[in-house]
């Protein structure tokens, strides 16, 4: 059974448009209330189950929000509101206060005009994908608000961003710290805003904010993960010894040296493998996705590291690493998965564990991964109306055209987007004049075949 609102990271889309419309998220609320709720074990007798809501600093946040805790409560939730938090910071904290399940208000890296919705587990992990099934099916029954005795109540907690900073700084080792480091933090405007600078500063770091004025309007604005240009001028012109950017809601990590280069989520997950390998705590292998560079998963090969790819979508790089018992994983977009250290992707905690590596090496993050050469990549994005066939007869002809011209020095990946109407065409190989020319092939058959 196939998923209709729900994509590889909770329900998105553009605000004002179904489904990210009040009356659809108050329905969202009071079926996931009842789905994630019908679970009491544990829970005193008549005590309501507790949900807590954190969002990104999107002006629709207000909006949904209200929306969002009236459907909990008809169903006889409890809510408990921690206003502009981090994705990883709810998903901490649903876990550390027992809380039955948490929910985040975001769409990531996306512009402010879409919004979303994601939820995390009472362990905090992301939804498998039969618990949001269910969800589903609620969606199209009609609402029963529960008796006026028995609705839900809300409360705001105070203290949540002194304990996210607190949980982030336990991750670093006690007997290291970045003393002497000058760093730009580049927050994208977004939620992390006001917590990620302070685990920096605290842990002895010189910190230059930069995309922490949130106004509602401008996350992920010319800045964060996802437009590393800002953070890269701003190294240099600050002449720091590294750079950290975050998006909008602190899942996604991409860094920079003291030049400006910048190190995506492949180089550093490779940082972190090959400090934990040489230090003797490597457990297992890495998870990456069929987007992770072949350059990559030669280099580990090289360490003697197993790796094994996912579906693009971080909850199936978690979910591999389950099965294989392993700790280290991410995506080229810099999503990266320190299951040792926290349940989801935690940018903060990211970035914290290479800023480890590269302190105990007395080196830079080029010096670190020199011995990790990433082959060229071409990934172009063709905007498609939702539901569009890959099985078209001439983009597959495309397909079997490009891959006959770049045999086996190179690969091809063709897939539609989990978070937006696009179709992602990447191609790989030793030759970037190559990748390009076969890439703008398949996207030229996609871009004829799209209605």
């Amino acid at each position: 059974m196939s998923r209709k609102y729900f994509g590889t990271d909770g329900v998105r889309g553009r605000v004002g448009e179904s489904p990210i419309t009040p009356e659809f998220v108050m329905r969202l609320g009071y079926a996931a209330g009842k789905v994630l709720a019908s679970d009491t074990t544990g829970l005193p007798q008549g005590e309501n189950p507790v949900v807590l809501i954190g969002k990104d600093t999107r002006i629709s946040g207000y909006m949904l929000e209200a929306a969002l805790q009236a459907g909990l409560c008809a169903a006889g939730v409890d809510v408990r509101l921690v206003g502009p938090m981090p994705t990883p910071a709810v998903a901490y904290l649903t876990r550390a206060l027992r809380l039955q399940a948490g929910v985040v208000i975001s769409a990531s890296h996306n512009p402010f005009e879409d919004n979303g919705i994601k939820f995390f587990s009472a362990t905090g992990a992301k939804l498998p994908d039969q618990t949001e099934l269910a969800i589903e099916a609620l969606l199209d029954e009609p609402m029963q608000t529960m008796p006026s005795k028995r609705l839900g109540r809300v409360k705001r907690m105070d203290d949540a961003a002194a304990r996210y900073i607190e949980f982030c700084k336990s991750t670093f080792p006690f007997e290291c710290d970045l003393r002497g480091l000058r760093i730009v933090l580049d927050c994208a405007h977004g939620a992390t805003y006001h917590v990620a600078p302070h685990v920096l500063h605290e842990l002895g770091a010189e910190v230059i904010p930069i995309g922490n004025h949130p106004d509602g309007l401008n996350i992920n604005r010319e800045c964060g993960a996802t437009h590393t240009a800002t953070m890269s001028a701003a190294v240099r012109r600050h002449r720091a010894d590294f750079g950290i950017a975050l998006d909008g809601d602190g899942d996604r990590l991409m860094m920079a040296d003291a030049d400006g280069t910048v190190f995506d989520g492949d180089q550093l997950v490779y940082a972190i493998a090959k400090h934990r390998s040489e230090s003797g705590y490597m457990k297992g292998g890495v998870v990456g996705t069929l987007m992770t560079n072949l350059g990559m998963e030669h280099a580990l090969g090289r360490l003697n590291i197993p790796f094994a790819r996912a579906k693009v979508g971080d909850r199936y790089v978690l979910e591999l690493l389950q099965q294989n018992g392993w700790q280290l994983g991410g995506e080229t977009s810099g999503h990266v998965l320190c299951l040792d250290k926290h349940t989801t992707g935690d940018g903060i905690i990211s970035a914290l564990q290479v800023l480890h590596a590269v302190r105990d090496s007395r080196s830079s993050l080029a010096e670190y991964t020199r011995d990790l050469t990433l082959y060229p990549q071409v990934l172009l994005n063709v905007r498609v109306v939702k539901g569009f066939d890959l099985s078209d007869g001439a983009v597959q002809k495309a397909c079997g055209e490009a891959e006959t011209a770049l045999g086996k020095e190179g690969r091809i990946v063709l897939r539609a987007s989990g978070t937006e109407p696009l179709i992602r065409v990447m191609v790989e190989s030793t030759c970037p004049e190559l990748s390009m020319r076969q890439a703008e092939h398949i996207a030229a058959a996609v871009r004829l075949a799209a209605p």
